[in-house]
Order: C-alpha cells, then structure tokens, then sequence
C-alpha cells in the first residue's frame, strides 16, 4: 500500500507504474470520484511517452499512440444501464490490446475478465492521505513494485 499526499505524488506514481508496463498489459483503476485514477493514468502516460490524456468519460475509450500505445477507458457510464459487459464488448478493445497498455478506470468484474493477467489497483480517498493498494493477478506481475 502506498500513501499518497497530493496530486504529483499521484502522478509520480503512475510514471514508476508506466516505466514497468509491456503490450498487452491491463491495468484496472477503482476508486471515487475524485480519488485520482486520470492523473495516475497521466502518469502512466508520460512513463510512455504520450501527454495530453484527459478523461474519457463521455466517449468512454481513447487511444494514444506511441511506441507503446495506451488504450484508456473510463466505463463510469456504462455502470449506469447495468451492461457494462455488453457495452465493453462492443468497445472492440481487444483488437488492439496485445500491442498496448490499456488502463480502465471503475474497471470491476466485467473489465477483470479481459485477462487474467492484470494489475488491480484501488485508491482510498476516505482521508486526506489517499491510500493505493494493488492486487497483482497472474505471474507477469510477480514482483511488481511501485
């Protein structure tokens, strides 16, 4: 767990998280509104090589590219209409995801089934201090640090 005081520690965060990334990779972002997750993916980002990413909320999916490109999703919406499976398949993600980085804020059950190697990461803001916790699931990411 990571405790977390301001805005560039967040983005901090995400660069130490993007410099480890590999096509392919799927990172799930959960957390309140407000918690952080589009500036940790900034961060992601910019370890990338990409700047100018902004929250995708209302078109839900955008691409970057880069020599590693990153696919952001944000399916805050789609939790809504309760389909978030059939919205998110419709999404045609995976398309491109084996040579990319694709980050999903308020990625729950139905983004996890994406792969089953993926890195979980939930930010806490009950506090002042947000605390960032990760959950690494499969074997790519055994060891992992930020």
């Amino acid at each position: 767990m990571k405790n977390i005081a301001s805005a560039l520690e967040m983005h901090e965060l995400g660069a130490r998280i993007g410099a480890q990334l590999k096509p392919g990779d799927l990172v799930l972002l959960n957390g309140d509104l407000g918690a952080g997750k589009t500036v940790l993916v900034q961060g992601i980002a910019q370890a990338l090589g990409i700047d100018g990413v902004t929250s995708p909320t209302f078109v839900i999916s955008k691409s970057y590219k880069a020599a590693l490109p990153l696919i952001h999703v944000d399916v805050y919406r789609l939790l809504d209409s309760g389909k978030d499976a059939l919205f998110l398949d419709d999404l045609d993600i995976d398309s491109d995801r084996e040579n990319s980085v694709t980050v999903i804020e308020w990625g729950g059950a139905e983004s996890a089934r994406l792969s089953e190697q993926r890195l979980e990461i939930t930010i806490d803001r009950s506090d002042e201090v947000r605390k960032v916790s990760f959950n690494c699931v499969g074997s790519r990411w055994a060891g992992f640090s930020a």
